[in-house]
């Protein structure tokens, strides 16, 4: 059984790491060894990011390159207070401040890593949308709904 899972983002800077998500996401400093920070909730324990030096000597090669390419999504009570503390903070916001029609209050700001944290609070799923997921099944009848990941409001059930 699972108890947890998190990313270790490879970074130039892990201070500026650290200094950017902790407050942005009141997140705690766990653990710090000048090459290595891991942040954690305090309010659920399994939730937590860490970062590693790229290129540190205890990273194995494939690892020491600055990570690239991800979207770092992370579920919020309130998207927008967490907007206003990245606005004050300076944060690049490179998607606004928005509502989408599949359930999501959200927006997206450049880490000092380079990466991309798309902020989220769910918000009620659109009626256009359902219908819109509603059409698509039609077309995909015969195929695995549950592969498509759809749930519109309810979760998988655990295998």
């Amino acid at each position: 059984m699972v108890e947890s899972i998190y990313p270790v983002v490879s970074c130039a800077d892990l201070d500026a790491a650290r200094d950017f998500y902790a407050p942005l996401l009141n997140l705690d400093v766990v653990f710090e060894c000048g090459w290595y920070t891991l942040l954690r909730s305090p309010i659920s324990p399994a939730i937590q990011l860490a970062f590693v030096t790229a290129g540190h000597e205890t990273v194995p090669a494939a690892l020491g390159r600055q990570a690239g390419g991800v979207l770092i999504s992370v579920e919020v009570p309130d998207v927008d207070a967490v907007h206003a503390r990245a606005v004050a903070m300076g944060a690049e916001v490179v998607w606004t401040l928005r509502d989408e029609l599949f359930g999501q209050r959200h927006f997206m700001v450049r880490d000092p890593t380079g990466l991309v944290l798309d902020v989220i609070s769910p918000i009620p799923v659109s009626m256009a949308f359902r219908r819109e997921v509603a059409r698509w099944r039609g077309a995909t009848r015969g195929r695995d709904d549950n592969a498509a990941g759809v749930t519109l409001g309810r979760r998988r059930a655990r295998r």
